[in-house]
């Protein structure tokens, strides 16, 4: 999209009101505009010294990196709406300003990134106390509980098969692909995608006759590719849409008598297994939940196993400060959950569980890579997003999701690990 594209579009967004509330009305009570008074200065002063262009309608330019270089343009279109939304949600509301086109930018994912970068310094120190005036709890509707997980899950991955084969490569893996060179490539994903899948079954030992059970089905490459090697596959997913999609590509594959997929909770899962994969599926279990996932990894694997674990990973002292906060991400993408730190994830399996990190594997330059090629692929299908029944609120919400997902990894603020396990001495 041209930058005079990318403008007017966000000048000529409609908004339903009566599906988007939050979105089509800005607050203008007075603590609103206080508060939004408070966080236009902030933001001026934060964004004047990041290495972005912020632009807004008076002409007024701020942002630098001392070297005289183009910087990434974040175009301010409704000043006052932005800080408002800003002053009253914090990064909630950041998002939501970008949603409803307070602000665009034709390079959204290089703006984000030095937001991302200086995450803990944006708000200067002394003021860091009104933190919890613009930041909610979450809400003990999305716990993941037994009761709660399902609807927390269907709400992100049953939106339509359709839209998700729209940016996925055929493979059709949601998760961090690894790349034998960078920048990548869209004719290079799907080989990518598979060297994942086979670096985490490698780990895990698995081959011919190997029970194995996937926590997290996705839409079920994974379970193909270890059935391919002649293990016996147990999937579990809480997504009646993947399930469909893997089940019908499993009885295309020949391969129905090796794989099976059941619409299930991680929990309920009963039986004895040899190894263990599950893939970016932990950053839905919720941090009150972290010790019951690692516990019946444990009770699932026989002795001599392994399990081989793909997470998201932030920083444990981010992970510390914000676990108990209600994002963007928690509103409107992700319900319930929270990413792990690798001390987390020590921590939680030494106190919880006789499972002990045997290999980590760190590759968030491949993820920063991954989403890329998915945002690219996402904002070219427009057309498409549409027909499919989404409109343009839809489209700028998941164009940030894509985008903020990206900027974190660039910045290091996020990572995503292979992490594999085994059993330590019986407890």
């Amino acid at each position: 999209m041209t930058t005079s594209g990318t403008e007017n579009a966000a000048r000529a967004l409609e908004i339903d009101a009566n599906r988007w509330p939050g979105i089509a009305h800005v607050r203008t009570d007075t603590f609103a505009r206080a508060a939004g008074a408070v966080a236009d200065r902030l933001f001026r002063r934060a964004a004047s010294r990041l290495a972005v262009r912020v632009e807004y309608p008076d002409g007024t330019v701020l942002g630098t990196d001392g070297t005289g270089r183009i910087l990434p343009r974040m175009i301010i279109h409704r000043p006052e709406e932005f800080a408002r939304r800003l002053g009253t949600g914090g990064l909630v509301g950041f998002g939501e300003s970008y949603m409803a086109g307070d602000w665009a930018s034709p390079e959204p994912a290089a703006v984000l990134t030095p937001f991302a970068a200086e995450a803990a310094t944006l708000i200067p120190r002394p003021l860091q106390w009104l933190r919890p005036l613009v930041t909610a709890k979450q809400p003990a509707a999305e716990r993941n509980t037994p009761e709660n997980t399902r609807s927390n899950i269907s709400r992100h991955y049953d939106l339509s098969n359709e839209l998700f084969e729209l940016f996925l490569d055929r493979t059709m893996s949601y998760s961090s692909a690894l790349f034998d060179d960078l920048p990548a490539r869209w004719d290079m994903l799907a080989v990518a995608q598979h060297r994942k899948i086979d670096r985490l079954l490698d780990a895990a030992r698995v081959g011919p006759g190997t029970r194995l059970v996937e926590i997290g089905t996705g839409w079920g490459e994974l379970g193909l590719r270890a059935a391919a090697r002649g293990a016996q596959v147990r999937s579990v997913t809480l997504s009646r849409e993947q399930q469909l999609l893997a089940r019908r590509r499993v009885a295309d594959a020949g391969l129905s008598d090796s794989v099976k997929i059941d619409l299930l909770d991680y929990r309920a899962v009963t039986g004895d297994y040899d190894a263990i994969v599950s893939v970016e599926m932990i950053e839905a279990v919720g941090f009150d939940y972290w010790p019951t996932y690692f516990r019946t990894l444990d009770r699932l694997l026989v002795p001599g196993g392994r399990v081989a674990l793909q997470a998201i990973t932030m920083p444990h002292d981010r992970m510390s400060a914000s676990r108990n906060t209600y994002t963007w991400v928690h509103k409107y993408i992700f319900p319930g959950g929270l990413l792990p730190s690798t001390r987390a994830i020590d921590d939680v399996t030494r106190r919880e569980t006789s499972l002990r990190v045997v290999d980590r594997f760190a590759m968030g330059a491949h993820y920063a890579e991954t989403l890329r090629l998915w945002r690219e692929r996402f904002a070219a299908q427009g057309a498409e997003v549409t027909e499919l029944g989404f409109d343009d609120v839809f489209r700028r919400m998941w164009e940030f999701y894509l985008a903020y997902s990206e900027a974190g990894f660039r910045a290091g603020y996020l990572d995503v690990q292979q992490f594999v396990f085994e059993k330590d001495s019986p407890r």
